[in-house]
């Protein structure tokens, strides 16, 4: 396993940020080591994606309509407190903007995402586990740890690698940032998640999800719940909220108070409910000579808006278009290389920021989200265009206010 051989990129972390810039990169034909320390298919939260994705998958050369999964073709914001709600179509956006999306499983999206690196010339080593890092400047070394399968008679065995380049793909586990203790949180957001899967919705029910695929977002006192339909007729519901300590007892009754959420799973088979944290951060040192973070590694925001697939692949396609060409020109030291990786991902990162402080702080629920419709046309298109993560763009109205205002 361990070898004298100096590979191009040791990428650490098999999500979709890391398969995506191996893909990309072993598409190039730079000589690529993928290190996952878990064996796919594994499960992941996160299953509702954005717009602009299908452009990013297309280059990756997986088509999710083939897997298959639910199309996914806008989103629905609910207020059930005051009986409000509206619907944002993707094809009501601004010119361009994509006009679907997709609801995954995130363990078959994700082995998906891993398979097709790997045919794209990757090598992927999983059940890998990354010990230590040292960052020189001629070359990283990487300490690893081969773990034994769950169950297996083997000892776990550890090797080093060598590389010219390390890109840190390690979601919340972020390792690098860790290291370096370079995690900063965002304030004032969702604090944790609670969530659980509904099995064997009601085919009415079903019916009803499945013609348009919408991801419904209830909003809560302090918070936001997410019901997402998935094509094998199961149902994801969760709870983020940004005050107080959250528990499973907060999310059994919320779904017992929702008249919404008593409809759409009657009959169905609850699943244990689950917690997560971390919830809201960034790396403020996401590259460096020899290094970059991509996705959750480099930032991860709460996700009311389901960003977080789009930011990872957003990231990791721009590494890949900027780290091929050093490679080949044996560039790949210079400490500034990845200045316009930082530039792109700031702007979207800074975009949904404001957004979601929007959403925590302000009347924008209210006055927006649940607003049947706005005075202005191209305005409402613009607030479409960002919840489709199209955000690399001057034309909209309702990012560049968002961006002008002096306050976040």
């Amino acid at each position: 396993m361990g070898d004298d051989k100096v590979h191009d990129v040791i990428i650490v972390g098999g999500g979709p940020a890391g398969s995506c810039a191996a893909n990309l990169l072993a598409g190039e034909g730079a000589e690529v080591v993928v290190l996952e320390r878990e064996r796919f298919p594994r499960f992941h939260v996160g299953e509702s994606l954005l717009p602009t994705e299908l452009a990013v998958l297309e280059r990756l050369g997986v088509d999710l309509d083939a897997v298959p999964f639910l199309r996914k073709h806008g989103a629905v914001f609910i207020d059930e407190r005051s009986g409000r709600s509206s619907r944002f179509s993707f094809d009501e956006g601004l010119p361009g903007t994509p006009d679907h999306a997709h609801q995954i499983d995130r363990a078959t999206f994700d082995h998906e995402l891993l398979r097709a690196a790997a045919r794209a010339g990757a090598r992927v080593r999983e059940r890998h586990e990354v010990v230590d890092v040292e960052l020189g400047a001629d070359e990283v070394r990487v300490r690893v740890r081969a773990l034994a399968e769950p169950g297996g008679a083997e000892a776990a065995a550890e090797y080093e690698l060598r590389g010219r380049y390390l890109v840190d793909a390690t979601g919340h586990d972020t390792l690098l940032a860790r290291r370096s203790r370079s995690v900063e949180p965002y304030r004032g957001f969702g604090r944790a998640a609670a969530f659980r899967h509904y099995r064997g919705l009601a085919p009415e029910i079903n019916a009803e999800l499945h013609e348009r695929g919408d991801v419904i977002v209830k909003i809560v006192d302090d918070g936001w719940m997410w019901v997402i339909p998935l094509i094998t007729g199961d149902m994801s519901v969760g709870l983020v909220k940004a005050k107080g300590k959250l528990e499973a007892a907060l999310l059994e009754r919320e779904i017992a108070e929702s008249p919404l959420l008593q409809r759409l799973s009657a009959g169905a088979q609850p699943s244990p409910i689950r917690l997560i944290g971390n919830f809201s951060y960034r790396n403020t040192t996401p590259q460096g000579p020899r290094f970059a973070c991509i996705g959750d590694a480099a930032c991860f925001l709460d996700p009311i808006f389901s960003s977080g697939v789009a930011l990872a692949f957003a990231g990791a396609e721009r590494l890949a278009d900027l780290l091929g060409p050093a490679l080949r020109e044996g560039r790949e030291a210079e400490a500034e290389l990845m200045v316009p990786l930082r530039e792109h991902m700031e702007r979207a990162y800074d975009a949904f920021h404001r957004f979601i402080h929007r959403f925590y702080h302000t009347r924008l629920a209210d006055n927006l989200l649940l607003a049947e419709g706005h005075t202005s046309h191209n305005f409402r298109a613009g607030v479409i265009s960002m919840l489709a993560a199209d955000v690399w763009r001057d034309d909209n109205p309702f990012q560049n206010m968002l961006l002008r205002a002096r306050r976040v």
